[in-house]
């Protein structure tokens, strides 16, 4: 005959503990998650890039009379070209209008 061996089982109070616990060590990880993503979305410069990359390649196929000032978003964009005696450049800059970010690109050209 087989002898059964008692197992100790837990009481309805200290499973209720537990799973309070594992609930708020998963309600402090979503809520870290959370604002990482929420950060990242709104640090994004990606759309941005995109437009001063396009302005880039209207201004290097002389489609943008400079100076050029224009708002994207909520991005204030402001292009000048700056003649020295050896070369020409081309100021790119973009300033966000809440956090004043602000994004800078030279264009050198011989």
């Amino acid at each position: 005959m087989v002898v059964l061996k008692k197992i100790k089982a837990s009481t309805l109070m200290e499973t209720l503990v537990a799973t309070v616990l594992i609930i708020v060590v998963f309600m402090i990880a979503s809520m870290t998650l959370n604002n990482l993503f929420a950060n990242s979305i709104k640090n994004s410069t990606s759309d941005i890039d995109a437009y001063l990359n396009e302005l880039e390649y209207l201004y290097h196929n002389e489609k943008l009379v400079l100076p050029y000032h224009d708002a994207f978003a909520a991005w204030n964009i402001s292009i000048v070209a700056i003649k020295d005696t050896q070369n020409n450049t081309v100021l790119m800059n973009a300033t966000h209008k809440n956090t004043k970010k602000t994004i800078e690109t030279e264009i050198i050209e011989n």
